[in-house]
């Protein structure tokens, strides 16, 4: 399976996610992949809330769910939880398979925002948002390494992006229209757009990279696999 992260396309092992139904996942290792799926999740959303902190530019999707926060008054964690809610009405003609990692990705990344935003700072001196900038920012390779690595099913804009790939659609021309497009409407709507954004796309790709070549689990063989129902 392969997953678009900020400048990167990360390609790793995962059963196939197309057909109906809920995505597998491996008999017996829903207990040692699940605490793995957690923390990446809330490791990303904690270095989502420092580059909100920052206040010094923040990734593409996330200009977005600040832009929308900032005209609606929901806090901009709630604000992701709605996108990723209504970018998951798109996999229903693309046919994915919603999957544990899928459901974890939409609720605790923006319950993670909303939550630490409340214990930081509300003006930090230049030196502390340069500070939460750079951690925020590194936090998403080891974040993305336990996330993706676990194998337990894309984020709804990560999914988007495996079907394209599935279908023979340039994954690059497509996330770069998308994101490009979210980046403009956010910043149109009064989201962050500064130096955090060119940070992040330029290191969130080597970030990952590093983390998710350490930290991904292999998968067990394919005949080892039970429905998240049973």
């Amino acid at each position: 399976m392969a997953a678009a992260i900020g400048s990167a396309f990360v390609t790793y092992p995962a059963p196939p996610n197309t057909g109906s139904g809920f995505l597998p996942v491996p008999a017996g290792e829903l207990g040692r992949r699940l605490p793995r799926l957690v923390l990446g999740l809330l490791l990303c959303g904690l270095g989502i809330a420092l580059m909100v902190g920052a206040d010094l530019g923040l990734a593409p999707w996330d200009v977005l769910h600040q832009g929308l926060s900032e005209r609606t008054g929901i806090p901009i964690g709630t604000g992701g939880i709605l996108v990723g809610a209504l970018v998951l009405l798109a996999w229903i003609p693309l046919r994915e398979r919603v999957g544990v990692g899928t459901v974890c990705n939409v609720v605790l990344i923006g319950l993670t925002i909303d939550v630490t935003l409340l214990v930081l700072p509300d003006d930090p001196a230049m030196p502390v948002r340069v500070v939460f900038l750079l951690v925020g920012a590194f936090l998403f390779g080891p974040g993305s390494g336990y996330y993706i690595g676990v194998g337990l099913g894309p984020g709804p804009r990560d999914g988007v992006m495996t079907a394209l790939a599935a279908r023979g659609i340039s994954v690059r021309a497509a996330r770069t229209a998308i994101e490009v497009t979210v980046l403009v409407l956010g910043f149109a709507l009064g989201g962050s757009v500064g130096i955090g954004t060119v940070l992040f796309s330029l290191t969130i790709g080597p970030n990952v990279h590093y983390f998710l070549d350490r930290l991904s689990l292999d998968q067990p063989p394919p005949r080892a696999v039970v429905t998240a129902a049973e």
